[in-house]
């Protein structure tokens, strides 16, 4: 009795499993890589309502950190400057330049100034910046350095699986108090030395169980 099918249909099963299954990797694979924040993320650079550059105020006039953000070593959250912090400098410098009409605005209105915000964790994780400070973590590890930056973007994940690579094992992020906003920071040789007796003397030892960051 002949044949209904030919012979080259018996290795079918095997060519369409192997297809579902290079389609189920490719799909997780897709998934893993365009889904995670590393590439959703990582670059978010959203238009301000004014361009202020970050290079200029804090690289090229050196002005640190906590002149605007003022309460990031005492608060959980880094406050964005009210526009009177700006109006410090502002009733005297760049009077003449139109780009500064909305920060003048502002401060008669005294309608504050609806910045973007960029880095953003979920509502349901918990960050806290000055237990992060007050342990030694510069702000150059979070947010790149600033700066080079005319505008502010987001050059870390801020995923958990990258803030739990730095809980286990954060010796290389923890620096002396006065390089906390030193951008370009590398860690000296005697890193490792340094990381384990400030671990020791301030007793860092960061969670990495669930109830850490999700209270």
């Amino acid at each position: 009795m002949a044949q209904i099918f030919p012979e080259w249909t018996n290795r079918l099963p095997v060519i369409i499993g192997a297809a579902v299954l290079m389609l189920l990797v490719g799909v997780v694979g897709f998934f893993w890589y365009y889904g995670s924040p590393k590439y959703t993320d990582v670059g978010y650079r959203p238009e301000q309502p004014i361009k202020y550059s970050h290079k200029l105020h804090a690289g090229d006039l050196g002005m640190d950190c906590r002149y605007c953000h003022s309460s990031v070593e005492q608060s959980p959250v880094a406050n964005i400057p009210p526009t009177q912090t700006c109006m410090n400098c502002h009733t005297l410098v760049g009077l003449d330049k139109p780009t500064l009409d909305p920060v003048r605005q502002s401060w008669t209105s005294g309608v504050p100034i609806e910045w973007i915000r960029v880095h953003k964790l979920p509502d349901y994780a918990y960050f806290n910046h000055s237990a992060h400070l007050r342990a030694g973590v510069g702000c150059e590890s979070c947010h790149g350095n600033v700066r080079e930056m005319e505008e502010i973007m987001q050059v870390q994940p801020l995923s958990m699986s990258w803030c739990l690579d730095c809980h286990r094992n954060p010796d290389q992020h923890l620096r002396p108090p006065e390089d906390l906003t030193k951008m370009n920071w590398t860690p000296p040789e005697n890193q490792a030395e340094f990381a384990g007796r400030v671990k020791k003397e301030l007793n860092i030892n960061p969670p990495v169980d669930c109830s850490g960051c999700h209270r």
